[in-house]
């Protein structure tokens, strides 16, 4: 029987392959053992093979299997260590690396990649020698995914070194390059790479637009993305996934609205990824009624697609709606997370909905076994201390597992300059800089509520304590999307082509609504002396000149949209429910915290914001 030939035993080896559950397998095993094949590598392979990388199969038994091999080839030992690399048991796979070596069994170019990305950096080193030793230093694909590791440890140097040093680059070592300058937040030199590129594939022009993305560099996203269209590169659902992350930050809808098309005429497979992000850029760029309309016709509807329409309708303000979409999540059998019960208490914390937002942090632990993170409990912190309920607040905080972070520290101190609580702002606030000294935003907080009372020097001593510590304000700005086009204005900034006349709409639009009772805050430029610069006048913040040229582009009666990147002052709040009202004019303001509604005269968060 040992000496059956390949021929003869073939049916029985592709009824291995065929198997449909591991009971057949072991059936078919045994007649293999049976006919004498238990040493012979070529059979026991296919029994390895369907262990290791069916879904049916079974790590344990393969290695049993293997086990009793007394001289296993190359081929089994790649199909080891791909299997460990697909179930992230990397330690494994070097210690079998280092098991192949000493049975004398020599590595081929299969072999590397898997081990290479099972490896931290100085083993990573160590391979990368081994690579060289054993005459695969010009193997693209070893070098490719070295490459990839160097960057992954932040080897940057070594990384670029040995992608210099090829002789041979293919697409995939050249992209290797521009994500991993990009995930390490070097755009510039991503970007220098990618231009360098002999040859570019989707996956390519995709990375260098997520790179921008991530890096919050929108314009030059778009900028990328329309010359890729020009160029006719393909579109598929990642480009398409990355540019409608991109409209989401930037508030563009109408380039939102253009990629949503292009993927139902083109064909792209919308599944629930694509479609979470979809939804996530119409809740976003603030068009919920269109979000609930793909997501109600989405066919395949995961767990981040409902994350995305109950968050959606939590930054609206949409508290209720939210918890009755849970209560439908619920109904259709899908399992909520942990980020689900973050968006349900955010919804609460938005909408007043105090008692809810108690019974839903308890439920998630009752129900579903979810043990609160520190985004929990700021969500409770926020709801109880932005309704005024500080002591309840600082309950929470005092009786949370794990030490509170800044987050959770700022949603009290937010709620401290609101409600006026100056002697426990100032101590939350120093203590949440020294938890956050990098973030100017807690330094314009507690400056702010300084200033309120008019403690100058205290205001003086939050400013050089910036200036010593070489922390950089963050520049308040607003943006609106019109005839296919994103403008960004700045509080005071006058580089628009149209500044002259925006700048008179500014003008007649306060003359106007102060007819209706506008009376600008007195106070209010010293409030926002940090977040938007004092010699900038409260009368031009950002918002102001995004609605100002907003007026200016549109028919009366049209909705204007706008992003702001700080939250929105209680100036331009007021103002912008007069505009709202006086122009006859919806007013959609996503600021850094939620959405605004303004119409009519009214804002949809009903001034709880």
């Amino acid at each position: 029987m040992a000496c059956m030939s390949v021929t003869h035993y073939m049916p029985m080896l592709r009824a291995v392959e065929s198997c449909l559950s591991m009971a057949e397998l072991k059936q078919r095993h045994s007649l293999l053992l049976r006919l004498g094949l238990s040493n012979d590598n070529h059979a026991m392979s296919r029994v390895v093979t369907f262990c290791c990388l069916s879904e049916y199969g079974d790590l344990n038994y393969a290695l049993k299997v293997f086990a009793t091999l007394p001289n296993p080839d190359t081929f089994l030992y790649n199909t080891l260590f791909k299997a460990f690399y697909l179930s992230q048991m990397h330690a494994n796979s070097i210690f079998l690396y280092s098991h192949m070596l000493e049975q004398s069994v020599m590595p081929n170019s299969f072999t590397f990649p898997s081990v290479i990305r099972a490896c931290e950096v100085e083993e990573g080193k160590q391979i990368h020698a081994h690579v060289v030793k054993f005459g695969f230093g010009a193997d693209i694909f070893a070098l490719n995914n070295l490459v990839n590791m160097y960057f992954g440890f932040r080897c940057l140097e070594d990384a670029r070194k040995l992608f210099d040093k090829m002789p041979v680059r293919n697409v995939v070592s050249w992209t290797s390059v521009v994500s991993g300058y990009s995930q390490w937040g070097f755009v510039d030199e991503a970007f220098r790479v990618f231009e360098l590129m002999p040859w570019k594939n989707s996956f390519s022009w995709n990375v260098m637009l997520a790179g921008f993305v991530q890096s919050n560099r929108f314009k030059e996203a778009f900028d990328l993305f329309n010359r890729m269209r020009v160029e006719k590169e393909e579109l598929d659902k990642f480009v398409a996934a990355t540019m409608l992350s991109a409209c989401t930050g930037l508030g563009a809808l109408e380039q939102g609205k253009w990629i949503h098309g292009y993927v139902e005429r083109s064909g792209i497979e919308l599944d629930s990824k694509l479609g979470a992000t979809i939804v996530d850029m119409y809740c976003k760029c603030g068009c919920l009624e269109k979000a609930f309309q793909v997501f109600r016709g989405l066919k395949e509807r995961g767990v981040s697609c409902w994350n995305c329409m109950i968050g959606g309708l939590a930054m609206h303000g949409k508290g209720e709606g939210a918890i009755r979409l849970f209560r439908e999540m619920e109904e259709a059998v899908v399992a909520p997370d942990s980020i689900t019960f973050v968006n349900v208490l955010t919804a609460c914390a938005h909408s007043r909905l105090i008692e809810e937002g108690r019974h839903y942090f308890g439920y998630m632990i009752r129900v579903y076994g979810i043990e609160p993170t520190k985004e929990h409990y700021g969500c409770m912190v926020d709801m109880l201390a932005r309704d005024g309920r500080l002591e309840e607040a600082k309950e929470i905080i005092n009786e949370m597992p794990m030490s509170p972070d800044a987050g959770v520290l700022g949603a009290l101190l937010g709620a401290c300059r609101i409600h006026g609580r100056m002697e426990l702002g100032e101590e939350v606030g120093k203590r949440v800089i020294e938890l956050d000294p990098g973030n100017s935003g807690r330094y314009v907080i507690l400056a702010n509520m300084y200033a309120s009372c008019g403690k100058w020097e205290e205001v003086a001593s939050v400013r050089k304590l910036m200036n010593d510590r070489g922390v950089k304000k963050e520049p308040g700005f607003s943006m609106i999307e019109l005839e296919g086009t994103v403008n960004e204005f700045v509080a005071g900034g006058k580089d628009h082509p149209l500044a002259e006349a925006i700048y008179a709409k500014v003008d007649e639009m306060l003359g106007s609504i102060r007819l209706v009772g506008f009376v600008p805050e007195a106070d209010g430029g010293l409030h926002d002396l940090v977040e938007e610069e004092r010699e900038n006048p409260l009368l031009y913040h950002s918002e102001k000149l995004a609605i100002a040229y907003g007026l200016l582009k549109t028919k009366r009666g049209e909705t204007l949209r706008i992003t702001k990147n700080l939250r929105v002052c209680k100036d331009c709040h007021q103002a912008s429910k007069l505009v709202s009202k006086v122009y006859d004019c919806d007013i959609i303001i996503r600021d850094r915290n939620r959405f605004h509604h303004f119409s009519k005269g009214e804002c949809s968060c009903k001034d709880y914001w």
